[in-house]
C-alpha cells in the first residue's frame, strides 16, 4: 500500500471573509442560492409558462438539478473532504473562485440568448476542470484507492457530453442518456460514500455505545447490482431485466438500513435526516418496480431519487461538513435545522407520494412541494451564510 506523504507547509493567513479558503464555502452558498432561484423558475415555468429559449422548459429543469444543483454540492464536498483524505491544500484563492465563477456563468448563460454551444462548453470546461482538481491531490499522494472518484467525475463529463449531443440531434435519446446516467451516477456516489460515512456518523453521535452492522456479502453486491440496475434501465428502461435488478437493489440497501438503526437516531437532526434520505433512494427503486408492475408514472421513482434522495442528503451533509470545517460542534447543530429537514421531507413526500393516493389533485401536490423546497433551502442559506464567509471560529484557515 502506498504511503501518504503529507506536506508541512506554513499556515496561510486568515482574511477577514474566509469565502475562498476551501471549496465547500462558495460552492455550497452557490448551490443553496442555485437550488431557491432556480425552484422559483421552475414554478414560474411549470404554472405560468416562462419560456427558456435556449431549452425546452423540462430539459433545463432536469439538467440543472442535476449538473447545477447537485455538482455543486459535490464539488463543495470532494474539494473539501480530498483535502482532509491526502493532507494536500485543494483549490483556494483565485484558483477557487475561477472555478466557481466558471459554475456560475454556466447557470445563467439559459437566460441571456447565447448559442447552445457556448453553454454546452462552458459547463464542459468547469466539469473537465474540477476533475483535474480532484484528481490532482490524489496523484500527488498516490492515493490510488481514492481514483474511483476521479472515474465518477469522467463519467459525469461524459454523461454531460452525451446530453449535450442529444441537444445537438447527434445522439439519438441523448437527452434522456446524458440526464439518467448522471442521475444513477449521484446515486452511485451516495452509496459509495454513505457506506463509509453514515454508520461512522451514527455510531459517534447518538450518546451511547453502539457498533453497528456491516455485512461483507452487502458491501460486496451492493454497487455491483446497483450498477447494473443502472445500465439495463438506461438500455432497456421498465424492462423484466431492470426492474428485477430495482428490486434486488431495494432488497439489499434495506438489509444495509436495517444494519445502520438504532434508535438515537431519531434525536439528532444531523443523523435522521441522513437515514430518511437513504430511506427515499430505496423507496424510488420500489417505485421503479410499480411503474412496471402498476403503471405508476416513472416521475415519481425519479422524484423520489431526487428530492428525498439527493435533496435530503445534500442537505444535511451542506449541514454537517459546514459545522465541522468552520470549527463548530457537528454534535450541537443548530436547532432551526430540525424544521429546515422537516420541511424537504414534506416536500418529498408530497411531490412522490401524494400522488399516489390522489392524482387528480397533481398539479397542487407540485406547487406545495416547490415551494417547500424554496422555504426550506432559504432558510438554510440564512443560517449557514455568515458561517460560510467568516472565518473557522477557531482561527485556523480553511
Amino acid at each position: 500500500m502506498a504511503s501518504v506523504i503529507i506536506d508541512i507547509a506554513p499556515p496561510k493567513n486568515v482574511s477577514k471573509f474566509s469565502f475562498l479558503h476551501l471549496g465547500f464555502r462558495p460552492f455550497f452558498i452557490g448551490a443553496t442560492s442555485f437550488a431557491i432561484i432556480a425552484m422559483l423558475l421552475w414554478m414560474g415555468i411549470y404554472n405560468f409558462a416562462w419560456d427558456i429559449q435556449t431549452y425546452p422548459p423540462i430539459t433545463w429543469h432536469a439538467h440543472e438539478m442535476i449538473f447545477g444543483y447537485s455538482m455543486a454540492v459535490i464539488a463543495g464536498f470532494l474539494l473539501t473532504a480530498i483535502k482532509n483524505w491526502t493532507g494536500k491544500q485543494t483549490l483556494d484563492g483565485y484558483p477557487l473562485l475561477l472555478l466557481f465563477l466558471l459554475w456560475t456563468v454556466t447557470r445563467i448563460l439559459p437566460f441571456i440568448g447565447v448559442p447552445l454551444i457556448a453553454i454546452a462548453i462552458s459547463d464542459n470546461l468547469f466539469l473537465l476542470l474540477l476533475t483535474i482538481a480532484i484528481f490532482w491531490p490524489f496523484f500527488k499522494t498516490q492515493s490510488w484507492g481514492n481514483m474511483i472518484f476521479v472515474g465518477v467525475m469522467l463519467l459525469f463529463l461524459a454523461s454531460n457530453i452525451v446530453f449535450y449531443l442529444g441537444m445537438f440531434d447527434v445522439f439519438s435519446n441523448g437527452i434522456q442518456y446524458g440526464l439518467y446516467a448522471a442521475l444513477y451516477l449521484i446515486l452511485a456516489l451516495i452509496l459509495i460514500m454513505g457506506r463509509r460515512v453514515i454508520p461512522f456518523f451514527i455510531e459517534k453521535g447518538v450518546d451511547y455505545p453502539v457498533q453497528l452492522k456491516n455485512w461483507n456479502w452487502v458491501d460486496k453486491s451492493n454497487f455491483g447490482i446497483f450498477a447494473l440496475f443502472a445500465i439495463a434501465d438506461l438500455l432497456s428502461p421498465n424492462s423484466y431485466i431492470s426492474v428485477g435488478l430495482a428490486g434486488l437493489s431495494a432488497i439489499i440497501n434495506s438489509i444495509r438500513l436495517a444494519g445502520w438503526y438504532t434508535k438515537g437516531i431519531w434525536k439528532k437532526s444531523l443523523l435522521w435526516i441522513l437515514y430518511v434520505a437513504y430511506i427515499f433512494i430505496i423507496f424510488g427503486l420500489l417505485l421503479k418496480v410499480l411503474v412496471f408492475v402498476s403503471g405508476i408514472s416513472a416521475n415519481l421513482a425519479v422524484h423520489a431519487f431526487a428530492i428525498g434522495g439527493i435533496g435530503m442528503i445534500t442537505v444535511g451533509m451542506m449541514a454537517r461538513v459546514s459545522l465541522g470545517h468552520t470549527g463548530r460542534n457537528v454534535f450541537a447543530p443548530p436547532k432551526q435545522l430540525w424544521w429546515i429537514f422537516i420541511l424537504l421531507g414534506c416536500g418529498a413526500v408530497i411531490r412522490v407520494i401524494f400522488p399516489l393516493l390522489d392524482s387528480s389533485l397533481y398539479g397542487l401536490w407540485i406547487i406545495i412541494s416547490q415551494g417547500l423546497w424554496i422555504v426550506a433551502f432559504s432558510w438554510f442559506l440564512y443560517m449557514y451564510f455568515s458561517m460560510l464567509i467568516y472565518p473557522r471560529t477557531d482561527g485556523h484557515y480553511g
